[in-house]
């Protein structure tokens, strides 16, 4: 069964849920039929990258907020986020557009790492403070979850490698009326928007796979007949 997440590596929320759907993945069990498909999202596409102001500015600019109340606000969501065990280090994030990041993870996914490439993006983002919008730190990201570090470079030097496949994420978003991440589809049919409790995910999860496995022809009833089986009894 596919799952299906679009998400925006600068959302906090993004990660907050990730470690939430995995709680529920693990208590589901049946985590060896469950295909995960990361989708690209941007909350800010026009953001410029930017390592001489705060992340706190930054939101205050944006949202007309004062600065002491965006630290209010990100101080809550840090409250939120060491709930599921992380650690968010809001004082050195690093403002940066996300596009090359997106780039990056589409890169990953072609070679099977794409879960491995997102946790990596979240965890520079918002426990290093790494720029995500560097080369330098994306080759490195590369490196750890075993992606080859020239191949890397090339394609964050190629400005139109897997830029498309971003697009085509964002485009599907707004086709599927998408307007805020996570967002996750399971089956193509059950959607959970937002970082929702762990019972959410694994309720979902638990009708999208008995749908699913009824569709494949693994969980339908059976009415028995006239029939002979493969050692020849009939």
């Amino acid at each position: 069964m596919k799952v299906q997440i679009w998400s925006d590596v600068m959302c906090p929320f993004c990660y907050i849920g990730k470690r939430r759907f995995e709680e529920a993945l693990t208590a589901f069990g049946q985590q060896d039929k469950v295909e995960i498909e990361w989708k690209s999202f941007q909350l800010n596409p026009a953001l410029k990258t930017d390592t001489q102001i705060s992340v706190y500015q930054s939101l205050a600019d944006s949202k007309g907020w004062q600065l002491d109340y965006a630290k209010q606000v990100t101080g809550q969501v840090a409250e939120m986020a060491s709930q599921v065990g992380l650690d968010f280090n809001f004082d050195h994030a690093v403002v940066a557009n996300s596009f090359n990041a997106h780039r990056f993870s589409h890169f990953a996914k072609r070679h099977n790492l794409g879960d491995a490439a997102e946790e990596q993006l979240f965890m520079a983002y918002f426990t290093d403070g790494l720029n995500i919008d560097d080369q330098d730190t994306l080759v490195e990201l590369g490196i750890k979850i075993g992606l080859d570090a020239n191949e890397v470079r090339e394609m964050l030097n190629n400005t139109e490698a897997f830029a498309g496949e971003v697009r085509q994420d964002i485009s599907e978003a707004e086709t599927l009326g998408i307007r805020g991440v996570p967002f996750f589809v399971m089956n193509d049919k059950y959607a959970v928007s937002g970082a929702q409790t762990t019972d959410v995910f694994l309720n979902t999860l638990n009708t999208a796979y008995q749908e699913w496995e009824q569709e494949e022809g693994n969980g339908f009833s059976v009415t028995e007949g006239p029939s002979c089986d493969v050692d020849g009894n009939c």
